[in-house]
């Protein structure tokens, strides 16, 4: 992989994971109710699910490769319409309140592995990503050697960064987190994204 296209994938993979959701909810509200290393567990949970995604993706796209080029080019389009409708989900949602649940009576692994995978932004996110980043011609297997750790490094210092915040702020930090101009910068990015990637030929990774 090219360090510009490198870049370019893990600028979006930052964004995707810091923007705040169930995923950011949960982590803060186990840093507030239970610490932050008791806390640790559900990072774990977020990792497996990001791990089992990662892959699951790139076998997704490894078939529409194999069974119809044009099909994996639709499916491109639809990636970058996926990030737009993230967007403006997004901005529109940006002034909801957040509310944090009691400390969690199940395990703190598989209550984050369950709020992970349910989260409707990770499939979409995850096939947007992959459509958008992964070079056709390129054997899916040798790619991932550099999206997998990418990926997973930045999403376990993203969510380790949420359970820090609600160990070390509490409460205050879901106005920090999800303050209303912050989420909407956000979704805008989003938005930004989703049209320029659209609108130009992927980033090749070689």
């Amino acid at each position: 992989m090219s360090f510009e296209a490198w870049t370019i994938f893990a600028a979006f993979w930052v964004l995707f994971v810091t923007t705040p959701g169930p995923n950011a909810v949960n982590c803060i509200n186990n840093g507030i109710t239970l610490g932050f290393w008791r806390s640790l567990p559900a990072v774990a949970g977020i990792l497996t699910q990001a791990s089992l995604f990662l892959t699951l993706s790139a076998l997704g796209v490894t078939a529409l490769i194999a069974g119809n080029p044009a099909v994996y080019d639709g499916a491109k389009l639809i990636g970058a319409a996926v990030l737009i409708y993230l967007g403006i989900r997004g901005w529109l949602n940006a002034a909801k309140p957040i509310n944090l649940d009691a400390a969690p009576a199940t395990s703190v692994y598989f209550r984050a592995l369950a709020i992970a995978t349910i989260n409707p932004k990770s499939v979409a996110g995850y096939l947007a990503a992959f459509t958008q980043f992964v070079q056709p011609d390129v054997a899916i297997s040798t790619q991932m050697w550099v999206i997998v750790p990418t990926a997973l490094t930045l999403t376990a210092c993203s969510y380790l960064g949420y359970t820090a915040l609600g160990a070390g702020i509490g409460r205050a930090a879901l106005g920090a987190v999800f303050n209303a101009t912050l989420r909407r910068v956000m979704a805008a990015c989003f938005i930004i994204y989703g049209l320029l990637l659209g609108s130009t030929s992927a980033p090749r990774i070689t």
